[in-house]
């Protein structure tokens, strides 16, 4: 009895290593290397509908042509970029440990930057994009929507969230423009478009852990929201 019971259990564990190779196969396409940025940080990606994404936030702090991104730790200094529509990023808090799992928060100046923050042979979604996105998961169901979550990091799964599709969100919070305040860790994901919606307005995407679908909306270009991008 105890034989067969290791057995099962040997047997077990092997579906399961069969499994997640399977799902990092699916992640990475075929012959495809991973996407490198200028600091020499390495991303994965995965394909929804007929485009390659980045499943990683976005972590570097230099343009494409070497030159650095300003880094705006206080919040004279982020009002400041602002005013000068210059491009800037901080860590969520300014603490260093938050880039590891949600990437680094940038305003839209640096997205919109014409020297580039992305890997070379990638670019920034576009609103379009993003709807296409909540098009192709959510079919006839919005919870479909869940698959695009990470699983671990999501202070409350009260939806039951999923990440079937290895899209890995990230609820990296943003840094707002009410007093510089840096909020919804572990809530919400707030992600840019390359999309302007006025002067002043970008598009962006947002996740919640109360909801199960992408929201399109249109904030102030000096809010620091994470970077995710695709394949050209």
């Amino acid at each position: 009895m105890k034989q067969k019971m290791k057995q099962n259990t040997m047997y077990g564990l092997l579906i399961l290593v069969i499994t997640m190779l399977t799902s990092l196969t699916s992640i990475q396409a075929q012959g495809e290397s991973l996407p490198v940025d200028i600091d020499g940080n390495a991303y994965s990606f995965l394909s929804i509908g007929k485009k390659i994404w980045l499943r990683d936030n976005l972590n570097v702090s230099r343009y494409k042509n070497g030159d650095p991104i300003r880094q705006a730790k206080t919040d004279q200094e982020w009002l400041d970029a602002a005013a000068k529509k210059e491009g800037a990023w901080c860590y969520y808090k300014n603490d260093p440990a938050n880039a590891k799992e949600y990437g680094r928060l940038y305003n839209w100046y640096a997205v919109n930057d014409a020297r580039g923050i992305v890997p070379s042979g990638w670019h920034l979604p576009t609103k379009e994009d993003w709807m296409e996105v909540a098009t192709v998961l959510t079919g006839s169901s919005a919870s479909e929507e869940k698959k695009l979550h990470a699983l671990s990091t999501w202070r409350y799964p009260a939806l039951a969230v999923d990440n079937s599709i290895h899209f890995h969100a990230e609820p990296g919070g943003l840094r707002g423009t009410e007093e510089m305040a840096f909020l919804f860790l572990g809530e919400s994901a707030f992600i840019w478009a390359s999309s302007e919606q006025a002067p002043n307005l970008a598009w962006y995407a947002q996740f919640d852990f109360h909801n199960a679908v992408i929201t399109l909306s249109a904030q102030e270009k000096m809010t620091g929201s994470a970077v995710r991008c695709i394949k050209d």
